[in-house]
């Protein structure tokens, strides 16, 4: 996370952000998630049934991945001084492209698209991101995601 004044968040945009850190996917995360969500479809949480898949293992869930946003926004995030709350906007054309088999490693890389200031201290920030997968050519998702900061 970087703090930045009002004049270097608008100036920012258009420049590749923090790429963070490793993060490998278990399947007690996976269960965990398969819990929270009543998702218990046996491609994230049978190993054994997972096998016989095109896959060859299980998978996270799509919306556990995207999730990881929050965490992975640590290392990218902009901050701007005198911030006193920020909201989860929403996201805009969010694609899973590729699967994240259990033990993976993932990553995510962000791009600031846009910045405005909707009202006076209110500021609505776009990323662009993408969930890298260790060795994989294609990513695990890929969307715009847009936060609100409000600014004393």
């Amino acid at each position: 996370m970087k703090i930045v004044s009002r004049e270097e968040v608008l100036n920012s945009v258009g420049q590749q952000l923090e790429t963070s850190d490793w993060f490998t996917v278990t399947q007690d995360q996976i269960n965990q998630f398969a819990d929270c969500t009543r998702d218990h479809q046996f491609i994230h949480v049978d190993p054994e049934k997972a096998k016989e898949t095109p896959f060859g293992s299980t998978i996270a869930h799509g919306f556990l991945t995207l999730s990881m946003l929050s965490h992975f926004s640590e290392a990218f995030n902009l901050v701007i001084e005198g911030v006193y709350m920020g909201v989860n906007y929403g996201f805009d054309k969010v694609r899973f492209i590729a699967p994240v088999k259990v033990g993976s490693r993932i990553r995510c890389h962000a791009k600031l698209i846009a910045a405005v200031e909707k009202n006076p201290g209110q500021f609505m920030l776009t990323n662009e991101v993408e969930v890298e997968i260790e060795g994989s050519d294609k990513p695990a998702l890929k969307a715009e995601w847009i936060g609100m900061q409000m600014v004393k």
